[in-house]
């Protein structure tokens, strides 16, 4: 169904996404997301200021529904028109942190107690020889204030 075919009622009720997945399906091409979100309010007939006001939160809704993806330079289109060497890939390095598995954390920390370089497994080098200490004079609280 067209968007000009949809009463004004029924498109009040979709979500800015479902609007958007008409106007790509029915440009059949890709966009910039100002171009599209901009369509959306013209369509909804909402006022200019709201394209300002939303724009992130279109953005954002883009961003998360699976049917839409994000082009190079700027541009979004349907997903199932482009093949995955099309998707822009932002990788945050936090989401990477968040990807780690519990058991691969265990392993990291194993790994680092094992590298740990204030722990030796050799006790003999861990006491201090008195030979290290020959040379250190030690000073008394009132030596240090006649000199």
């Amino acid at each position: 169904m067209k968007l000009n075919e949809i009463p004004k009622e029924e498109l009040e009720l979709m979500g800015y996404d479902d609007i958007a997945l008409l106007i790509l399906q029915e440009s059949g091409k890709k966009m910039k997301l100002l171009d599209i979100f901009k369509k959306v309010c013209k369509v909804l007939e909402l006022p200019e200021n709201v394209v300002e006001e939303h724009l992130v939160d279109f953005f954002e809704l883009m961003s998360t529904n699976k049917k839409f993806i994000m082009l190079k330079n700027g541009y979004w289109d349907l997903q199932q028109r482009h093949k995955l060497d099309d998707i822009v890939i932002e990788e945050d390095e936090d989401d990477e942190e968040e990807l780690i598995d519990e058991d691969d954390l265990e392993e990291e920390i194993t790994e680092e107690e094992d590298e740990d370089i204030f722990y030796d497994k050799d006790e003999e080098n861990d006491d201090v020889a008195e030979d290290d200490l020959a040379g250190l004079v030690v000073i008394d609280s009132e030596d240090e204030a006649n000199l």
